[in-house]
């Protein structure tokens, strides 16, 4: 929801920075990969209740995510890169949740499985939305120059973020905020989905 506002804050210091990785050699896929290797390590984090070693992995995850963009401005964007940065992504996602599912079975698996279900809703009508808008040459720059199209709601990668940093600064209180973060995904799903009868009926 706050994501098109809040690029306008970080966007000139994940430029700087971008430029100056770009100047150096370092490709947008290389950061990719590394920030998700590096987040990938929160899910072991999670598992063992190590919850400030987790939250660093998370976001340093996203920090990578911003400079692999600016990079990719800087040197040149490909479908590929594009492709790779929204599917390790979304398994990033699924990765956190199934983290706080793995730390306390008892207490968290249902609200993260509920979580994971709601992910889906929210990954999957903003690709299918991507794709149909990319066959009709729709573009946004709202959130940027990105690979595919962007389609906005209420939860995007801010509101994630913010989720992500709750939940392991208190992490008693995953299954409240997992299911009313899961509630929220929903409303974002139907949005989307009401947007594309809108957009793509004849």
């Amino acid at each position: 929801m706050i994501d098109a506002a809040l690029r306008r804050l970080v966007d000139p210091a994940l430029d700087a920075a971008g430029g100056f990785l770009s100047r150096r050699g370092v490709s947008a896929n290389a950061v990719t990969l590394a920030g998700f290797a590096v987040g990938l390590m929160a899910l072991p984090a999670l598992a063992l209740q190590a919850y400030g070693l987790a939250l660093a992995c998370i976001l340093l995850n996203r920090l990578a995510d911003g400079l692999d963009g600016a990079i990719a401005r800087r040197r040149g964007a490909t479908d590929f890169g594009g492709y790779l940065d929204i599917v390790l992504d979304f398994i990033f996602y699924a990765a956190v949740a199934f983290g706080f599912a793995l730390a306390d079975p008892a207490a968290n698996a249902l609200a993260a499985c509920f979580l994971i279900f709601s992910f889906m809703g929210t990954g999957s009508s903003f690709l299918a939305y991507a794709v149909m808008a990319a066959k009709r040459g729709r573009t946004s720059t709202a959130r940027g120059p990105k690979s595919l199209y962007y389609l906005g709601g209420l939860t995007e990668g801010a509101e994630t973020i913010a989720l992500f940093v709750a939940i392991c600064l208190w992490p008693g209180w995953f299954p409240q905020l997992a299911l009313l973060f899961g509630a929220l995904c929903w409303v974002t799903t139907a949005t989307r989905i009401l947007a594309a009868r809108r957009d793509f009926t004849p």
